[in-house]
């Protein structure tokens, strides 16, 4: 066990619920683990839409101030008891841990992830939670076979540019929808065979041209309220509606006739958290992403980096598309 006398450490919290210009750029306490936890020191930190519904209030926090974020990598500067399989000086990431834009923090140990020599701190930070939700949403939620063709939303974006690329190694045809000119080459590159405009065309439509009219056994929706009803459109009968995310809003309440109307479909609604909630299935879902990565099915691009202080610009980046891929806090 080694003790640091350093209590005090830099951290993003907010103190009400708003846009980005309420990130706060905060002194600390960060204390002791305790029993089952861990001191981490952050090397980089994820950036994900999650943030942002915390920050907005369109997911309430438990109480404010708080530190925000969900996805961090690092190294263990100290050990609490009853932690046997994690020591000092290991590099370790995790998703879905809240207090993420902090120089260090507290976490359990049962949460975290042991990081592979092969794959940096950068790219651990930027790529868990999306590239987790990637291995759930296609191998668990709908197990996608090869042959099949499918309709990603987002393809350009940090789940959807993963996503793609794994589907494409799998066997998969992949229709990708983006929403400017400026990402087609990108979605193109990450696997899609075919990319959709979505500012210019109506995406069911197409979808139905290249499909020869059968539609997709399934859609993987992040965007949420503006690409939801379209997206049923898309689909063939007894297909899978997953919609996974809310980045244009709240879908609105969905009539269950109107299910049947589109062939007896199905919707489901699923998270990381649950798909992830044992350490048993933490570990195989990040053990699958590594496996990936490291065999190059899937290439990770370097994520685009921002000072831990400067978390109220990547929010504002984010939200307004302007960016591709992931991005990385850096204490």
């Amino acid at each position: 066990r080694i003790w640091n006398f350093q209590t005090m450490t830099k951290a993003i919290r907010i103190h009400d619920y708003g846009g980005p210009e309420v990130c706060s750029y905060d002194d600390i306490e960060v204390g002791t683990p305790g029993e089952g936890q861990v001191r981490l020191k952050h090397t980089a930190i994820g950036v994900n839409y999650l943030d942002i519904y915390h920050r907005s209030g369109m997911h309430k926090l438990d109480e404010t101030p708080a530190v925000i974020g969900m996805e961090g990598a690092g190294v263990i500067t100290e050990v609490g008891p009853g932690v046997d399989d994690l020591k000092v000086g290991d590099r370790v990431c995790y998703h879905a841990i809240r207090g993420s834009y902090s120089e260090e923090r507290i976490a359990p140990a049962a949460r975290l992830i042991p990081i592979p020599d092969g794959i940096d701190d950068k790219i651990a930070a930027s790529m868990m939670m999306k590239g987790m939700t990637a291995e759930y949403l296609i191998m668990r939620c709908y197990p996608v076979k090869a042959g099949e063709t499918v309709l990603v939303h987002a393809a350009a974006g940090g789940v959807g540019t993963i996503i793609c690329q794994w589907l494409k190694q799998l066997g998969v045809t992949v229709i990708g929808t983006v929403s400017t000119d400026a990402k087609v080459d990108i979605a193109k590159a990450n696997g899609c065979a075919h990319v959709i405009v979505s500012s210019k065309e109506t995406v069911s439509e197409r979808v139905r041209e290249i499909t020869d009219g059968a539609g997709v056994p399934v859609v993987y929706d992040g965007i949420g309220k503006d690409t939801f009803d379209d997206s049923l459109d898309c689909l063939s009968p007894r297909g899978f509606m997953v919609s996974f995310g809310n980045s244009s809003g709240i879908v609105e309440p969905v009539k269950l006739g109107t299910l049947a109307g589109h062939g007896s479909i199905y919707v489901t609604r699923p998270t990381v958290a649950t798909y992830c909630a044992s350490r048993e299935d933490l570990l195989m879902s990040a053990n699958a992403l590594f496996d990936a990565v490291k065999a190059g099915h899937i290439n990770v691009a370097a994520p685009q980096e921002y000072a831990l202080a400067d978390a109220a610009k990547s929010h504002a980046d984010l939200e307004s598309r302007k960016t591709t891929g992931s991005l990385v806090l850096i204490p």
